[in-house]
């Protein structure tokens, strides 16, 4: 499982690495082209085409700080700066569409003149780069990693806002719409705005230690339980270190005549059990019903059952 992990992992890079030239390329050629053009469109398209290269790259970043090795005062290592890359790509997200529905408000008030054929030609081209760099990052872990999804979906906006672009740019080659610029860049802007959203929602739910989306704890609690010669469990704790890398610690009641090879073999079974679960890290304290432990006030708070709010 390790193994498998540490391929993705540079799987991911690579992609990463990839993407993040390709963007960043022809991010200043739409850039230069809707100077010149007077298209919004096109600097909507380039503006998110910038975020996409700031996402990738902090992205990159991630990766490299988490490999960086876990000392005394980072136990963890620096795994969770790609949690905090996903925050930040997702408020950047958040953040680009306000300013697109700022500048559109303005246009359709007094739409510009905008060279509609040059327009056309670099959005056309910016969608086929699009679709490239999303192809890419499709081969890459966009389900279990929040940072290469929050990439994934950068990409995956822009590449719909090169389609508003070459869409509002044969709207005014043809019939004279002026104001397809503006509204091509309104549509991309509430797609951007949900993918931020959603990014940064589930990065939150990350950092404030919440249960892992992909582990049911009550079929947690019911695997645990399972296990020959545990009776019940309790001050259960499921999180994630970062994507793809989830924990577990909790308490559990066994029979106090256990010996010590009789423990070990129940630990490896738990430990075997939640593994299918992709719970790859767990700490499970053993106690008899004569020497309980005391939960704290912070645990007492949080007794079984747990309910799922995500």
């Amino acid at each position: 499982m390790g193994h498998d992990h540490n391929h993705t992992h540079t799987t991911n890079k690579k992609m990463l690495m990839l993407s993040f030239i390709i963007i960043t390329t022809y991010m200043v050629v739409e850039a230069v082209g809707g100077i010149f053009t007077n298209s919004l469109a096109l600097l909507s398209d380039a503006g998110h085409m910038l975020s996409d290269a700031i996402s990738l790259g902090v992205g990159l970043l991630a990766f490299r700080l988490g490999e960086k090795a876990a000392n005394y005062k980072k136990t963890y290592g620096y795994k969770r700066f790609e949690i905090l890359a996903a925050v930040f790509n997702g408020v950047t997200l958040i953040v680009i569409s306000l300013y697109i529905f700022y500048e559109a408000y303005h246009r359709f008030s007094e739409p510009p003149e905008v060279a509609s054929t040059g327009m056309f030609i670099i959005a056309f081209i910016g969608l086929l780069v699009n679709i490239m760099v999303a192809w890419i990052l499709m081969r890459s872990d966009t389900k279990e990693n929040l940072n290469m999804r929050a990439a994934f979906l950068h990409v995956l906006g822009d590449l719909l806002g090169s389609v508003g672009a070459v869409t509002a740019a044969l709207c005014m080659m043809f019939f004279g719409w002026g104001w397809a610029d503006p509204l091509a860049s309104v549509l991309v802007a509430i797609l951007v705005l949900i993918s931020g959203f959603r990014v940064t929602k589930d990065a939150v739910h990350v950092l404030m230690e919440g249960a892992p989306k992909s582990c049911d704890t009550e079929t947690v609690i019911k695997t645990i339980e399972s296990v020959k010669g545990i009776q019940k469990i309790h001050d259960l704790h499921v999180w994630s270190i970062t994507s793809g890398q989830h924990a577990l610690s909790c308490h559990a009641v066994v029979d106090e005549n256990l010996s010590v090879l009789q423990s070990q073999e129940i630990l490896r079974e738990v430990e075997h059990e939640l593994e299918h679960k992709g719970i790859n890290h767990v700490t499970v304290q053993m106690e008899n019903e004569e020497h309980p432990h005391v939960d704290s006030p912070l645990c007492q708070q949080n007794q079984l059952p747990f309910t799922h709010e995500y």
